[in-house]
């Protein structure tokens, strides 16, 4: 087996998880060199990879010898946006069995509580009131749309069907998923849409994805629907899912992305009743795991074969 070698500098979690993600590359790959982001000592012409999170803009044009960029997380904007970024290198997009596996579990939770009615239960809690009432629907009777239905999607959508939920996707491309109806291109995300009582948006960040939720789209989903969001905070125009939310149109929203991060406290959003927000928390994955996913990335990428999540500068994700 073709393990990696050479020197791997890492800027993710800051100084303090350096040796984190030393255990982690020890365990997978020993003969790899693993240094920190601000570690002085490190010739830039030994740097042979780089595991980031929102690098400065010109650094990653200074290592000569660089092979790949990895992500630490499975978005790239924040590694793409740079203008001096070196356009032949190879960008790894972190999806690991974990992230699958946090993400859906946060899918199922969103989808329950949307279905259960959750944030009546916190609010009856906060205000000390017993209210026992019962929802007028169970999982067997609601359909469950996923936008963006790849290596994550398909794992909540599993996961979604065993709590017995009706299930479609959408995806740019045409695909075949088992228990999936499954729709394609912009011709057909109307149909979609109309037979999503609870949207799931795990759709990646594009110029074809930004804005895709706006108050056309919003309103070709049945009177009352949910909306979770746990793929990109750019896919939805959040006035308009506002102003949707108020008029009824969407009856709840789960969000866990947002195009500002931090939301900023003044946004309506945190104080709207029919919402429940989180700190962009959906997917995430241990360091070991993380350390485990780019070193089998980088074992394959050595052997010459084809590597699953690398970004495509065409597509854009």
């Amino acid at each position: 087996m073709t393990k990696p070698r050479g020197l791997l500098l890492v800027k993710s979690g800051g100084d303090g998880a350096v040796p984190e993600w030393q255990a982690g590359f020890r365990e997978f790959a020993p003969e790899l060199l693993v240094r920190g982001w601000n570690d002085t000592s490190v010739d830039p012409g030994d740097v042979n990879y780089v595991l980031v999170w929102e690098p400065e803009p010109g650094r990653i044009a200074g290592y000569r010898n660089l092979r790949v960029i990895c992500s630490s997380a499975a978005g790239v904007e924040h590694i793409v946006r740079d203008p001096t970024l070196p356009p032949h290198l190879p960008i790894l997009r972190m999806v690991s069995q974990e992230t699958s596996q946090t993400l859906g579990e946060y899918v199922c939770l969103a989808a329950l509580s949307i279905l259960r009615d959750f944030p009546r239960m916190i609010a009856a809690q906060a205000e000390r009131r017993w209210d026992p009432y019962e929802p007028p629907h169970t999982a067997l009777d609601k359909r469950v749309g996923i936008m963006g239905i790849g290596t994550i999607g398909q794992v909540a959508a599993r996961m979604l069907g065993g709590l017995g939920f009706k299930l479609s996707g959408w995806a740019r491309t045409r695909k075949s998923i088992d228990g999936v109806t499954m729709f394609s291109g912009d011709d057909e995300l109307e149909s979609f849409l109309s037979g999503c009582d609870i949207l799931v948006n795990l759709l990646p960040d594009t110029p074809e994805t930004r804005g895709i939720l706006d108050v056309r789209r919003l309103a070709q989903l049945p009177h009352g629907a949910g909306v979770v969001n746990a793929g990109r905070g750019t896919a939805i125009i959040l006035p308009d899912l506002v102003a949707a939310l108020d008029s009824g149109q969407i009856g709840a929203a789960v969000l866990d992305v947002f195009e500002q991060e931090p939301l900023p406290a003044e946004s309506p959003i945190w104080r709207h009743p029919n919402v429940t927000v989180t700190a962009h928390l959906a997917g995430y994955a241990s360091r070991r795991a993380r350390a485990a996913a780019v070193v089998a990335a980088l074992e394959a990428l050595e052997r010459g074969e084809t590597v699953r999540h690398l970004y495509d500068r065409v597509r854009g994700y």
